[in-house]
């Protein structure tokens, strides 16, 4: 039996580097249908766009997708699925994958894991994905790395190389692969619910990561590796010509 899941796809119009950027064109479709479609074919019983855009949500119910009008003072697109989950009153354990709407080249197959790995691990409230990185990535603070236990939970998070390699000259180190942290996430609706109760910590404020609030109040994590790399996500105009470079344009 296939385990269902849900996907919100918060979607804001109002982006200080590129406004506008989930109705850009892709190809002849808005970049928020290609994230739309990714959803759909991921597997999951529902799949919600979540805006405070009227012109995101009148195009995405063009295109026939269902939509959730949002409040437009939220930070950030996990306080977006807070209100989602409210609004739609789904219950304490449904599974919600939280895709942001400028990730048009999220393979549907690591949407679909995010969600599986969460329902397979009773014990964590929230799962999330890596991929390997090179030790000259790994200086680079725009990169979060991720360290993790013997069964897969997240230890910590953080824009620094971690783990430290204290003798780089040690038998295996040469060998060690960091792990570069994926921003996908599934959550349980339970977590979502009393997410914005949880105070931030100092972790968080230094780091600017919002899971590192997860951790410090108890949630566990449980990070897998990502089956397939996801391509490049959308920040500015010249990320989305690389995106439209990868697409191929009768896709």
């Amino acid at each position: 039996m296939i385990e269902e899941f849900k996907i919100v796809i918060p979607a804001r119009y109002d982006s200080s580097r590129f406004p506008g950027k989930p109705l850009a064109d892709i190809h002849g479709k808005p970049m928020i249908q290609r994230v739309y479609e990714a959803a759909i074919d991921a597997g999951a019983s529902e799949v919600v766009i979540a805006t405070d855009s009227t012109m995101i949500g009148m195009a995405a119910e063009e295109f026939g997708a269902d939509v959730c009008m949002t409040l437009e003072e939220h930070i950030s697109g996990t306080d977006r699925l807070c209100e989602v989950v409210e609004k739609l009153e789904w219950s304490d354990d449904t599974v919600v994958v939280n895709l942001q709407g400028d990730e048009p080249l999220t393979p549907s197959t690591i949407i679909n894991q995010v969600a599986t790995d969460l329902i397979n691990h009773a014990d964590a409230g929230c799962a999330t994905l890596y991929t390997g990185l090179s030790a000259d990535e790994a200086d680079d603070p725009n990169i979060v790395k991720v360290v993790t236990d013997a069964s897969g939970f997240a230890m910590y998070f953080s824009r620094s190389v971690i783990p430290y390699i204290r003798d780089p000259d040690s038998e295996g180190m040469s060998e060690l692969v960091y792990k570069r942290h994926i921003g996908l996430y599934a959550y349980k609706v339970e977590l979502l619910k009393r997410y914005r109760s949880l105070k931030p910590c100092e972790p968080e404020l230094a780091e600017k990561l919002e899971q590192l609030r997860l951790m410090w109040h108890g949630v566990k994590i449980h990070v897998s590796e990502a089956a397939t790399i996801p391509g490049h996500g959308v920040d500015t105009p010249e990320d989305l010509d690389r995106v439209r470079a990868a697409i191929a344009p009768d896709f």
